[in-house]
């Protein structure tokens, strides 16, 4: 049996973009050491993985598996509410339910060509591998696609705060603020005890102190083996994705002075109302500091579905910022624009790729979470490691955020001294956060490979 075919790792991912993308860029790490690695999942969601890859070349040596699930409906988001939970994006939570034989069958087939068979699932697929596991040469580990810092307090309430927490967060809010009930139930019965362990998407420097809370069995119900891996982020500025041309942003961000533009996004969960979309407009034209708004609707459940609703601006706006900012529409490549030297501030609902890409970069943000894990990244951006401002206090979610509101905080973000120190801050917590991954990630992810082919 040769080398590579001694182990086959098989990734099963929740099928939303900030949950594929951050396994996937885990798989190619792990096939990157000559491992055979199969990434599973409906043929809509490997499209849409591949599609939206930040460097994905041909031959990364994954195996993308389309397995079949029923029809996945493609409901519209509702951008008139106030609760941004994405309940659009359940179809395709409930089609991947469907795929606990096909991914059996998969690890069956696997287990007879090869010694051992891997599975590293989404925590929040564990009922799909629930069968896999039980093959005779498979183990199975957990990928947390969330902070340590936000996994460990969520863990902690539901679990009763059974130890004493100490540090600037050791009071936080309820997380029922934060998530429904069914969702944190859904969470807390997902620590699937036949796992071998935790892989967590994020670095010790940060995370270290949160992670090494979760290995202890009040908060896991159980001493699990724990990895911090965050597959360090490779930006190329100048690089054509397959061929295009570089994105629009990416040349008028060239023409810009270093530090002032704020870039403002909102992930692929969140939908705003032409009202709150106007708010954010005028609020950043009345600031008069450089800045790129990207404006998309949120994702459907299939991304290739219907038509994408347009969202109105203020009649007039982009005309009149044509000189200090820029409208984009289209998928924008966020890493390249945080990393860009022209980038100064980010204004983010605080999903957590966002915030890593955001604290990896050295850019301070403007933190507006919107639902689910973000309340807590915003509090471990802004309170814990102080590299951020917070737009809205979670306890206004209900309310309009008003233009002189975003006008405000970009401007004590991008020309304050308040602004200046915070940005300090962020710089040299991401030449920390380099070294510590080239000194550390490294050994995580080795570590684990040399676990796993033991």
């Amino acid at each position: 049996m040769e080398s590579g075919d001694q182990v086959a790792v098989v990734m099963v991912p929740l099928p939303g973009q900030s949950h594929l993308n951050q396994l996937l860029q885990l798989a190619g790490l792990i096939a990157s050491y000559g491992l055979q690695v199969h990434f599973v999942g409906s043929a809509t969601h490997n499209r849409q993985v591949k599609l939206r890859s930040n460097g994905l070349k041909p031959n990364s040596g994954i195996q993308f598996h389309d397995l079949p699930t029923p029809p996945i409906a493609a409901v519209d988001p509702d951008p008139s509410s106030f609760d941004k939970l994405p309940v659009h994006m359940y179809p395709a939570v409930q089609a991947y339910a469907n795929l606990r034989e096909p991914v059996l069958g998969l690890v069956e087939e696997l287990s007879l060509k090869t010694r051992r068979v891997v599975i590293i699932y989404d925590r929040m697929m564990f009922e799909v591998v629930r069968d896999a596991v039980s093959v005779q040469n498979v183990e199975s580990y957990a990928f947390n696609c969330v902070s340590g810092f936000n996994l460990f307090f969520v863990l902690w309430e539901a679990m009763g705060k059974p130890i004493q927490v100490e540090g600037p967060l050791k009071d936080p809010p309820p997380i029922s603020e934060f998530m429904p009930e069914g969702v944190i139930k859904f969470i807390v019965s997902s620590i699937f005890k036949e796992r071998d362990g935790d892989i967590h998407n994020t670095c010790r420097l940060i995370d270290g102190a949160y992670i090494d809370l979760l290995s202890r069995e009040e908060i896991s119900g159980s001493t699990k083996p724990q990895w911090a891996i965050r597959p360090t982020l490779q930006v190329d500025l100048n690089a054509n994705n397959e061929g295009k041309p570089r994105h629009k942003c990416l040349e008028w961000l060239d023409k810009q002075a270093p530090g002032s533009v704020i870039y403002v996004s909102f992930g692929t969960t969140t939908s705003f109302s032409n009202e709150e979309a106007g708010e954010i407009a005028l609020g950043l034209e009345q600031s008069k500091q450089k800045f790129i708004l990207v404006l998309r609707d949120a994702d459907k459940a299939d991304i290739f579905a219907g038509e994408e609703r347009k969202i109105e601006l203020p009649e007039g706006f982009e005309e009149r910022v044509q000189e200090n900012g820029m409208v984009v529409r289209d998928w924008a490549p966020q890493l390249q624009i945080l990393a860009h030297k022209s980038t100064g501030g980010f204004m983010t609902h605080c999903g957590w790729n966002s915030c890593f890409e955001s604290l990896w970069t050295g850019v301070p943000v403007a933190a507006w979470p919107m639902h689910s894990d973000q309340p807590l990244n915003a509090l471990f951006l802004t309170r814990v490691l102080k590299t951020g401002l917070v737009v809205r206090e979670w306890a206004q979610r209900k309310e309009l955020v008003t233009a002189s509101v975003i006008k405000n905080v970009v401007e004590r973000l991008m020309a304050s001294k308040e602004g200046d120190e915070i940005r300090k801050r962020a710089e040299e917590l991401s030449a920390a956060i380099k070294v510590s991954m080239d000194e550390a990630g490294c050994p995580e992810i080795q570590s684990f490979i040399a676990h796993i082919t033991r």
